[in-house]
């Protein structure tokens, strides 16, 4: 298994990762909003602002305060090295 560091320490499974989007958008604020009424969201911003979103094939949702390109560039290096 393969994983990549969303911010402070904590790290999410990269075959797990469906996508990785700005919470932006008014579809993605919904995605969030459902998912925290359904008790499948991880917040691992630590009191930051939300800057991506992290959705799984397991219909699990984690909030990251690293930027999307971020966590993208780190997926690179993964798969990189």
């Amino acid at each position: 298994m393969r994983f990549v560091n969303i911010g402070f320490g904590n790290v999410v499974n990269i075959s797990k990762i469906v996508t990785v989007v700005s919470p932006e958008s008014a579809p993605i604020k919904r995605i969030v909003q459902t998912s925290k009424a359904d008790a499948t969201l991880v917040d691992a911003t630590f009191g930051r602002k939300c800057k991506a979103v992290i959705i799984t094939d397991s219909d699990y949702i984690v909030l990251s305060a690293l930027t999307t390109e971020t966590i993208y560039a780190r997926m690179e290096e993964k798969n990189d090295g």
